[in-house]
């Protein structure tokens, strides 16, 4: 009961992104629907876990197509609700966010901006081609009392798929600066991003350093840097030399004579020694100094760090990237889990794709039809932004509300850990099984409960009420 209490309660903080009072009651529904639904197939799923007749299988998805749902205001308050509810993770008084992308499949044949994608993975369930989605995700990493850290799901957009212009094609990554920096402005602080190799990129790292952020990332084995090229005595004609002399960053772990040896900072490694030594070179392309990182690890090998704070100290930027997994964690739990992505919207009157196909053009399209691909899009993403704010609310009671969550938790598992926070799927179990007597027990002029049981299937729920 208390769990679904605090659900309520964090529900009202999205009041402010839905213009009508109805809109706000669905998105009450859909938030509690998706916490109780036992599968992951789709707003169907939400009829059943919360006893809806048929008929409001409809109004579902006009609700996810509807714009008096205010996307941009719900990723504000989302982003404004973490930020207040959570211990984020700091570092030198920067919030620390991480980012990556996922590939989502999709089959269908009239859904805009589906492409096909490659897929650079060692893992053989996955194909290296297929068709579907391509979305760029932001997380806040947050900790628990316990110690543990977790990717609190901020926002995650489709950056590719769709050309809408004649103009230069900006970029996914482009699109994640953007993303990055208005979820920055909204938290009101400095920040460090943790990423992959894939966004050390001018792209990236120059608007983060405009704004006052910064980049933790990994380069390639073949990077190069250069020392600052040294004052002339005399002034010649023409611009004053940038670069001096070149160096293979790899070339360093040859001469590893000045390395310093330090406990492991990584996240969850215990007694392990490793190796490492950095060095603050230009970097061309982004024609500034950085701070590289070399580190050797006992049983991961080599890897070569890039940071364009120089004054951050070394174990700190090897322990922030040691973190940046957490969002591969949170991917999965989205996918197998929460079914943040599990949505199958099709635009009736789209022109059918094929398999293979590339970006889909509008540029020759009617004013019509780009609206009708706008719109379609925009379920996309209201779709998993609540899927976000679903995952968001789960790890928010396994941290703050540790205790009751165990308590509440009828299943089993072959590891039980009581003293750590839960996953997920354990606060999920625990409120899943909790719903219909929260249901019963909640007060006859409760407005939610009102709203379900008018648009209730009786057959389906009778007997329910008697439990409580």
């Amino acid at each position: 009961m208390d769990l679904w209490l605090e659900v309520i309660r964090s529900g009202f903080s999205f009041a402010g992104a839905c213009r009508r009072k109805r809109t706000f009651m669905w998105l009450l529904v859909v938030l509690v629907a998706w916490l109780a639904r036992p599968d992951l197939l789709g707003v169907t799923s939400f009829v059943r876990s919360s006893f809806l007749a048929p008929a409001a299988y409809p109004l579902l998805l006009n609700f996810f197509h509807s714009g008096a749902l205010d996307l941009s205001i719900l990723t504000d308050l989302w982003v404004r609700f973490v930020l207040g509810h959570f211990s984020p993770v700091t570092e030198s008084g920067a919030l620390v966010f991480v980012a990556d992308g996922i590939k989502v499949g999709k089959e269908g044949k009239q859904m805009p901006a589906v492409k096909c994608l490659h897929q650079e993975s060692e893992n053989n369930t996955k194909g290296e081609f297929i068709m579907g989605h391509s979305f760029q995700s932001i997380g806040l990493l947050g900790t628990a009392a316990t110690g543990q850290v977790a990717a609190i799901p901020l926002v995650s957009r489709i950056c590719e798929g769709l050309r809408t212009s004649t103009a230069r094609h900006r970029s996914q990554l482009v699109r994640l600066a953007e993303m990055f920096l208005s979820v920055a402005q909204i938290a009101g602080r400095s920040a460090i991003l943790v990423a992959d190799a894939y966004y050390a990129t001018r792209t990236i790292i120059v608007p983060l350093r405009n704004a006052g952020h910064h980049l933790v990332s990994r380069v390639r084995w073949n990077a190069v840097g250069y020392k600052p090229a040294p004052i002339p005595k005399t002034l010649k004609r023409g611009r004053p030399k940038k670069y001096g002399e070149k160096h293979h960053l790899w070339d360093f772990f040859k001469g590893w004579s000045n390395a310093v040896e330090a406990q492991s900072p990584v996240y969850g490694e215990e007694a392990i020694k490793i190796e490492y030594r950095f060095v603050d070179l230009l970097w061309r392309p982004v024609g500034a100094l950085v701070r590289f990182v070399l580190v050797k690890h006992p049983t991961r090998g080599k890897i070569i760090l890039l940071c364009t704070n120089t004054a951050l100290d070394p174990l700190a930027i090897i322990r922030l990237y040691g973190l940046r997994f957490k969002i591969e964690v949170s991917f999965k739990q989205a996918i197998n889990t929460i079914g943040t992505y599990a949505y199958h919207f099709w635009m009736m009157n789209m022109t059918p794709i094929k398999w293979g196909s590339g970006d889909q053009s509008l540029v020759n399209r009617t004013l019509a039809y780009k609206r009708a691909v706008a719109r379609k899009v925009d379920a996309y993403h209201r779709y998993v932004q609540i899927g976000c704010i679903v995952q968001g609310l789960l790890l928010h009671l396994a941290i703050n509300f540790r205790e009751k969550v165990w308590t509440s938790f009828k299943g089993w598992l072959r590891t039980m850990k009581p003293g750590l926070i839960p996953s997920e799927m354990v606060v999920a179990c625990a409120l899943r099984e909790s719903f219909p007597e929260f249901l019963a027990s909640t007060r006859d002029d409760d407005a939610l409960k009102k709203f379900i049981l008018d648009r209730a299937d009786q057959s389906r729920l009778a007997g329910l009420l008697l439990t409580g």
